[in-house]
């Protein structure tokens, strides 16, 4: 194409109008699966240690974190290479690329000696479908109108972020289903059926058969004592004899720390107790097939981008792209996107391991892949919602709403400890405040990218170069959350330090918002 002219109503009519929404329905179907192959670690981790993968509660935070960290870095990249590369070449080998974590992942589950730094390569690598929306986005806003951008970019953002729940959906689903390669034997340790293992057998056997496992297995299990637990035994029996402290520990605590425990380190001990005891549930699972379905579905949309997208004629070098740094509002627009998109994409990654570490150890604990698709599905729907009405009533306001409705589930959370549970009671309220704290992200997400390119309406390259580099920052927000909150859960039994930290933000982000988009005569109201 030689000219784009989107704001020419007949330029629109005749040619503009057709290429745009074509455009916009290529690159929303293949941000779907960006997405969706960005959270496969974060589905796939809650299984590994099911399967016999030995990584710790730390190292499976960070599994569901790098995918995260890679995204933002990589939306980076993306921010600044779609005026020299063009919509169609971006996004058929954006595309493409995504096949290497897609097979690799695929191939390493189904090898428990995989070593972890193989699953932290490839880990990053499921980067690359976070990525994209740093170059989509800009590319959307650049084929519409003003009048039409929060409605084509709340269609590709809210249907794209679909793809999370996808992800979170569909593994399930075909966890069953024989693709390729052998079925892997899935091991889940039942609270109650080792509870009555323990009871049914004296304390004398179970020293013996705790005894004749490794040391290193020994002290697995043992981990997962809290502190003042072991404190206290250890002082008690006056010996830190791992056979002894086990042993003494009372009924509860023993049998919470073998369901906690490797469900594989741990069956071997259940079944020298009780050759037919009820805790050890083994069912086949082809953990593959959560990552190679996408293969067919990758390859057809690359075909399709590549014939058929095309490039619009704006082209600008990395150094003249860089001039959106000296511009304050992009740095307030980092912050205010990062509220919004950061949280949801935060919580999308962290919520399984949420339910796993926080409520898993709770008799008749939920799945968290039962659960965690809800929230990503209730989030892009309210941004798709929210992009028609963002294009009313203005974005500013929407980005305000957004910030008090996180501000409220924060505190919720925090204040009546639903993120430090003492019982399986304060799930159903845990869940529902979560879910509602996406509700909000979805409209604010609506809210913030319709604000965007008026606040930068001066100049449109600019605004779609904005768009980029806030996506970017708000990418890292699976990579905060997943770290911080296994870190706070790991040193203190919950998440409650990072969900203040959470509101401290909020609120600074919101006023911010406020101030220079929102209020009465503030300085770009939008």
């Amino acid at each position: 194409m030689n000219e784009w002219e989107p704001e020419n109503e007949k330029f629109w009519k005749e040619t503009g109008s057709k290429i745009a929404w074509k455009t916009l329905i290529i690159t929303t179907l293949t941000l779907v699966l960006s997405f969706a192959s960005w959270f496969i670690m974060s589905v796939v981790v809650v299984k590994l240690p099911g399967l016999g993968f030995t990584f710790s509660k730390d190292q499976l935070f960070w599994l569901a974190a790098i995918p995260g960290l890679a995204a933002g870095i990589l939306r980076i990249i993306h921010t600044f290479i779609l005026p020299i590369f063009g919509t169609r070449d971006v996004v058929s080998f954006a595309t493409f690329i995504k096949l290497i974590p897609v097979l690799g992942i695929g191939i390493a589950v189904m090898n428990t000696e995989t070593p972890f730094w193989v699953f932290m390569i490839l880990a990053f690598t499921t980067g690359f479908g976070g990525g994209d929306f740093s170059s989509y986005m800009p590319s959307t806003s650049l084929f519409f109108p003003k009048r039409l951008k929060g409605t084509a970019l709340g269609i590709q953002a809210g249907i794209g972020n679909f793809g999370v729940s996808l992800a979170q959906f569909v593994t399930p689903v075909v966890l069953s289903v024989a693709i390729y390669g052998a079925p892997s034997v899935f091991t889940k340790i039942d609270f109650n059926g080792t509870q009555a293992v323990l009871e049914q057998t004296s304390i004398e056997k179970q020293g013996v058969v705790f005894a004749s496992l490794e040391d290193s297995k020994q002290t697995a299990i043992l981990a997962t004592v809290k502190k003042n637990v072991m404190d206290s035994v250890t002082a008690a029996v006056h010996s830190t004899d791992k056979k002894v402290v086990f042993t003494s520990l009372p009924l509860k605590v023993r049998a919470k720390i073998i369901a906690d425990a490797n469900p594989k380190l741990v069956e071997k001990f259940l079944n020298q107790l009780d050759k037919k005891n009820k805790a050890v549930i083994n069912k086949p699972m082809y953990i593959q097939s959560a990552a190679l379905w996408y293969i067919p579905f990758l390859l057809i949309m690359t075909l399709v981008s590549w014939f058929y997208l095309r490039s619009i004629p704006i082209q600008a070098s990395i150094k003249e792209q860089l001039d959106i740094f000296s511009n304050k509002h992009t740095w307030y627009c980092t912050i205010t996107y990062m509220m919004t998109f950061g949280t949801f994409a935060g919580l999308a990654a962290a919520f399984p391991l949420m339910i796993k570490f926080l409520y898993g150890d709770f008799p008749n604990a939920p799945d968290p892949l039962a659960y965690a698709f809800y929230g990503p599905l209730i989030g892009s729907s309210s941004r798709i919602l929210f992009g028609f009405i963002a294009d009313k009533v203005g974005g500013a306001v929407l980005t305000t709403i957004t910030g008090l409705g996180i501000l409220a589930g924060a505190v919720i959370l925090v204040t009546q400890g639903l993120v430090v549970p003492t019982s399986m009671e304060q799930f159903p309220l845990f869940v529902g405040v979560i879910l509602t704290m996406f509700f909000f992200t979805g409209i604010g997400n609506a809210g913030t990218f319709r604000q965007f390119p008026i606040i930068f309406s001066e100049n449109q390259r600019q605004a779609a170069g904005v768009i980029g580099w806030t996506a970017a920052i708000a990418a890292f927000g699976p990579f905060l959350f997943s770290i911080l909150i296994g870190s706070d859960i790991s040193s203190n039994g919950g998440a409650n330090y990072f969900f203040i930290g959470l509101i401290l933000f909020t609120v600074l982000a919101t006023v911010i918002n406020w101030w220079f988009y929102n209020r009465k005569g503030c300085e770009r109201p939008s």
